[in-house]
């Protein structure tokens, strides 16, 4: 069940601010500092046909472009990688349904008649449950407000100098 009110600061976040209080925060799961292993995608989207050659290849692509990010800004460890291999999962899969509605059109022809294309309800979908891992992941310009840099985040070797 959902807990009204805003999220919880991290436990770091809280600290550094001088606002923790034992009695109404937590510090949480610590989780072991390793770097998330890259999945093999044929586990996860098998298939040899052309379609599932470029899913894995969008996927793969999008792992590359945000994990390392992800390790730098937020701290992401292995233990932690199914989001983001959700993330890669989802993101490939609209990038799929996207480019079947490009192709086949947003209506089909079907031996009932003109009906909307299946994949648009697909794209839906998926684009929801990005959306919502796009704001756990902290990737859109809003949710990475509410990220807080790991410790030993001040050094002047960022990924952004």
């Amino acid at each position: 069940m959902a807990v009204r009110g805003a999220k919880p600061k991290p436990h770091l976040q809280a600290v550094r601010e001088g606002t923790y209080r034992e009695d109404r925060q937590s510090p949480g799961v610590r989780f072991s500092p390793s770097d998330p292993v890259e999945p093999e995608w044929e586990l996860h989207l098998p298939g040899e046909h052309d379609d599932g050659v470029l899913v894995r290849e969008q996927a793969a692509a999008a792992w590359a472009r945000i994990v390392p990010m992800l390790v730098i800004s937020a701290g992401l460890t292995d233990t932690q990688r199914d989001t983001a291999l959700e993330y890669c999962i989802t993101w490939a899969r609209l990038v799929q349904a996207e480019r079947h509605l490009s192709t086949e059109g947003l209506v089909v022809g079907t031996e009932r008649g003109n009906v909307k294309n299946p994949w648009t309800t697909i794209a839906h979908q998926y684009r929801a449950h990005f959306r919502s891992l796009v704001g756990e992941l902290g990737l859109s310009p809003a949710a990475a407000t509410r990220l807080v840099p790991p410790e030993g985040g001040d050094d002047d070797d960022g990924v952004f100098d």
